[in-house]
């Protein structure tokens, strides 16, 4: 994985449900845990915007429901501020569903996806429809 410059605000906890935007069956997943996040102790691990994590799936169809996944999140509420000092904020949280070496599993992805988690993962933004 390629690390991004500059730090992202962390605006997803775990435990936090998103909205899942590709078409793999899956509606609604929560987070469980973000790999490979170092912080102090007794801290929830927090997700940052074109973070990959671990999640299950709460709503979605028979197949998907009650499986860990990986996910990369492709928006979220929390503004965060770009280098060129701009504040971006999306209407939901939203994130893709991904394999462990970054390949999405779905083959559509539905509405806009940050260019933070375009330039990090290749074959989200190969696969997105509008990068904002």
């Amino acid at each position: 994985m390629k690390g991004i410059p500059g730090r992202q605000t962390r605006g997803l906890p775990t435990g936090a449900r998103l909205d899942c935007i590709d078409n793999t069956g899956a509606k609604i997943v929560q987070i469980v845990s973000v790999p490979n996040y170092h912080s102090t102790k007794r801290r929830y691990p927090n997700a940052a915007l074109g973070e990959m994590m671990v999640v299950t799936v709460k709503k979605g169809t028979p197949e998907t429901r009650k499986q860990l996944m990986r996910a990369v999140i492709v928006r979220q509420k929390r503004p965060f501020r770009r280098p060129e000092g701009t504040m971006v904020q999306f209407e939901d949280n939203a994130c893709v569903i991904v394999t462990d070496t970054g390949e999405t599993k779905g083959t559509d992805i539905k509405g806009p996806v940050a260019r933070e988690a375009a330039e990090r993962w290749p074959r989200i933004a190969a696969t997105a429809s509008m990068i904002v």
